[in-house]
């Protein structure tokens, strides 16, 4: 996740460090607070990122296939689904919008070695650290970019990435410039035809940020498609809703590629569930979405 404080110039890039002098516990001043680096206890080697107090990332250094986090296996699975159906895997482009430990851009590195990813990461001292500690995928096939999300999505050439992905947080919501139907519009801009918008949406019981995230989806993308656990689609607690949005069709609910996608989400330590875009668009409803002012 990915923090708005003071802003970096425009389009600046993470000063080159050496090679990774791995991972190191610790606290350590960031541009944007603090971030503090602590062993994971339960996964002897793996680590956990807390940025301001709040976890962002979670890194098994020997293992980048191994996401932690939940909606991270949710946005894995709605990644693999996508690109076995609509994109060229050898020729994947992917636009990470909020950086953290670069978790999930790992990830993509080692299920998709050719695919070429630019990490936008608001934090330059963060970005700094993360490459010291651990071992990234070098330029060209993974750049960290310093930048707001926003600002660097609008800089971006049409047409020019498969996958966007958006995991971007101020503390537990994600920044209202992020949620616009206008932002929607740029994203909608960037992506090449049958590109996949994913995103990570947190989210109070009443559900009011995802019903105004999909009401906005639902008005650029043909096709939306929401997943999370029970309990939080039931309104029951404050969690992530992890949506994704495309001109190419979604899984459709009853077809074997929602089973296949349902039977890896229901294999997690949290079991979710898919929702298809009849779900998600009754879901959102009347709710009007969000606009820039």
């Amino acid at each position: 996740m990915s923090r708005r404080s003071r802003r970096p110039p425009r389009g600046a890039e993470p000063a080159a460090p050496g090679p990774s002098a791995g991972p190191s516990a610790g606290r350590f001043e960031i541009s944007t607070g603090t971030a503090e680096l602590v062993p994971d206890e339960y996964a002897p080697g793996s680590w956990v990122l807390h940025v301001n107090g709040v976890p962002s990332s979670h890194v098994d250094p020997e293992h980048p296939e191994r996401l932690d986090f939940e909606y991270m296996r949710w946005i894995a699975a709605l990644v693999d689904t996508h690109v076995g159906a609509h994109l060229d895997p050898g020729r994947l482009r992917v636009l990470h919008l909020g950086g953290g430990a670069c978790s999930l851009a790992r990830w993509v590195a080692h299920a998709y070695p050719a695919a070429r990813q630019v990490v936008v990461e608001l934090d330059g001292r963060l970005a700094e650290l993360v490459r010291t500690w651990f071992e990234l995928p070098r330029a060209p096939l993974l750049r960290i970019r310093v930048g707001e999300a926003r600002e660097v999505t609008e800089s971006l050439t049409p047409a020019t990435r498969d996958v966007v992905v958006r995991d971007v947080f101020a503390g537990a919501v994600t920044p209202e410039p992020l949620t616009t139907v206008e932002f929607t519009r740029h994203v909608d801009r960037v992506l090449a035809p049958g590109g996949l918008y994913v995103l990570n949406c947190g989210d109070t019981r009443d559900l009011a940020g995802a019903r105004a995230e999909l009401a906005a989806l639902s008005e650029v993308f043909e096709h939306v498609a929401a997943v999370a656990d029970p309990a939080m689609l039931k309104g029951r607690r404050y969690g992530n809703i992890v949506l994704a949005a495309s001109h190419a069709p979604l899984p459709l609910e009853g077809s074997p590629e929602a089973a296949a996608l349902t039977r890896q989400l229901l294999g997690g330590a949290v079991p979710a569930q898919y929702k298809d875009e009849a779900w998600a668009r009754s879901f959102a409803g009347g709710t009007p979405p969000r606009r820039d002012p």
